[in-house]
C-alpha cells in the first residue's frame, strides 16, 4: 500500500490552512478512508486544538525520530472518526528541529499504512515550508481572495513547481459573494486568472467555522453542515476523484427581495 501524501500550504498565515487540513481529514475519514494529519508547524502547534485532541498528545514526531517511542505510540486516534489520526508537532522546538530528509522518512512510513497523509505546512517560505513539502507527492494551496494572500500564494506555487510538485490545486477560502458583487473582493475568476492552477473548491465565509473551531469540532461534523462544511465535504469528494459541481454562491439582491415582498402582499 502507498497512500497519497499531500501538503496543505498557503504562504501567508491566517488564511485558514490548518482549518482546511482538519476538515478535509475529517471529511475523508467519513468516506471510509484512513487518514493521518501531520502537523509540520514546529513551535506553533495548532492542529491538535482544531481537532479537540490537545489533551491526548503524549509524544510528537520528534520523539518518533529520536527513537523515544514507536510511530503508533505518537499517533493520536480520533474517537469520532476511527480512520483519522494525528501526528503532532513538537511545541518546544523550532522549525530547524527536523530536516527534509527526516520528513520524507516520516511521510514514507505513514503512506504505507494510511490512504492519505495530509501535511499541515507552516506559513512562510522558509525552512519549515521546505521541510513540509519534502515528503509530499502533491499540494493544495489555500488562499483568501485578498491581494496580499493571492500574491503569497502565487509565490508558493512557483516554489512548489520548482520543487517538483508541478500541479498544485487551489482552495479559495472565506469567499464573500456580497463583497464580490460590490467589487470589494476578488472574484473566483480573478484569482484563477492570476494563479493559473486548477480549482479544487471554494469555501464561503461562515462564522460557524470559528464557533466549531473553538470547540475543537471541525465543521464537517455538523449534523446538517452549513455551506462552509458542505464545501469541505465536496472538496474531499473531489480529492477522491468524484465529479462534484461547485456550489452556487450567489447573492440575492435587495431589489429581488423587495420584489418578493411586494408579490407576497399583492396576493392578499
Amino acid at each position: 500500500m502507498s497512500g497519497k501524501v499531500i501538503v496543505v500550504t498557503s504562504g501567508k498565515g491566517g488564511v485558514g490552512k490548518t482549518t482546511c487540513t482538519a476538515n478535509l481529514g475529517m471529511a475523508l475519514a467519513a468516506q471510509g478512508r484512513s487518514i493521518v494529519l501531520v502537523d509540520a508547524d514546529f513551535g506553533l502547534r495548532n492542529l491538535d486544538l482544531l481537532l479537540g485532541l490537545e489533551n491526548r498528545v503524549v509524544y510528537t514526531v520528534l520523539d518518533v525520530l529520536s527513537g523515544e517511542c514507536r510511530m503508533e505510540q505518537a499517533l493520536v486516534r480520533d474517537k469520532r472518526q476511527s480512520g483519522l489520526a494525528l501526528l503532532p508537532a513538537a511545541q518546544t522546538r523550532d522549525k530547524s528541529a527536523i530536516s527534509p530528509e527526516q520528513m520524507q522518512e516520516v511521510t514514507g512510513r505513514l503512506a504505507q499504512t494510511f490512504d492519505y497523509v495530509l501535511i499541515d505546512c507552516p506559513a512562510g517560505i522558509e525552512q519549515g515550508f521546505r521541510n513540509a513539502i519534502a515528503g509530499a507527492g502533491s499540494a493544495i494551496v489555500v488562499t483568501t481572495p485578498e491581494v496580499s494572500a493571492v500574491r503569497d500564494a502565487d509565490r508558493v506555487i512557483g516554489l512548489l513547481e520548482a520543487s517538483g510538485l508541478s500541479e498544485p490545486r487551489l482552495v479559495l477560502n472565506r469567499y464573500r459573494p456580497q463583497m464580490v458583487q460590490a467589487n470589494d473582493m476578488m472574484s473566483v475568476d480573478d484569482v484563477l486568472e492570476i494563479l493559473a492552477i486548477k480549482l479544487l473548491g471554494v469555501v464561503p465565509e461562515d462564522e460557524q467555522v470559528i464557533v466549531t473551531t473553538n470547540r475543537g469540532e471541525p465543521i464537517v461534523l455538523a449534523q446538517t453542515p452549513p455551506p462552509a462544511g458542505q464545501a469541505f465535504l465536496n472538496i474531499a469528494r473531489r480529492l477522491e476523484g468524484q465529479e462534484v459541481p461547485l456550489m452556487e454562491l450567489k447573492v440575492q439582491t435587495e431589489n429581488g427581495l423587495l420584489a418578493k415582498i411586494r408579490a407576497l402582499f399583492s396576493r392578499r
